[in-house]
């Protein structure tokens, strides 16, 4: 596990969204401190947890794997900013330009997958499934590999989550703990994303209208 910077981090929705102190979307989130406040922590407990951190789950892989999750959102600044920290952690050579590239395969538009049968089986909708390319396996590694296609699961088939696909995960050598951590990180990012995006909508309107 690479080690912890222990320097205060800079709220991370701020700087996504280009908040500054004191301005109208500040004074706006003030009102909701508390949600402001476990926003923060929850990144923290992701990408810059207190030790000890347990498990194998590396935190330059949770940066690969939100790099990948903000892509498949089509949130490029989101994405960029996980990218950059990615580049931080001191990647392996030839992993972020994998990511990159795993993303622009694996875009869609979602969600797909089958419900039981009954009466939601009507929106049921076939989709791509997604695996990493064999021409970037070696370089992410069968570990993250695996990861990247339970991201994408996630975001795109969440209804298709399954015993066996976590079961793939296992096979690939995750524990049952990173498989949790994993799975709070693909949900995170998604709130995360609607955050900033909710907030960058409210940011190109008149300021009077923001109360």
């Amino acid at each position: 596990m690479n080690a912890v910077a222990s320097t205060p981090v800079p709220d991370v929705i701020d700087q996504l969204v280009g908040i500054a102190p004191g301005d109208s979307l500040d004074q706006l989130r003030v009102q909701r401190d508390q949600a402001r406040i476990n926003a923060q922590q929850s990144y923290l407990s992701l990408f810059a947890p207190t030790p000890p951190v347990f498990g194998q789950f590396d935190i330059g892989d949770r940066f690969a794997v939100a790099a990948f999750v903000a892509g498949l959102h089509g949130q490029a600044d989101v994405a960029r900013f996980y990218a950059q920290h990615l580049a931080g952690q001191g990647a392996r050579a030839g992993v972020a330009d994998a990511i990159a590239a795993e993303v622009a395969r694996g875009k869609a538009q979602g969600p797909y997958g089958s419900y039981l049968a009954g009466r939601l089986s009507v929106e049921d909708t076939a989709g791509p499934s997604y695996t990493v390319s064999d021409a970037h396996r070696d370089v992410l590694g069968g570990k993250l590999a695996a990861a990247l296609a339970h991201a994408h699961l996630l975001v795109f088939h969440p209804r298709d989550a399954s015993a066996a696909a976590l079961q793939a995960l296992l096979d690939a050598g995750w524990t049952s703990t990173e498989v949790v951590t994993l799975s709070q990180l693909v949900s995170f990012l998604a709130f995360q994303i609607r955050v900033v995006i909710g907030l960058k909508a409210l940011a190109r309107r008149p300021a009077a209208h923001i109360d």
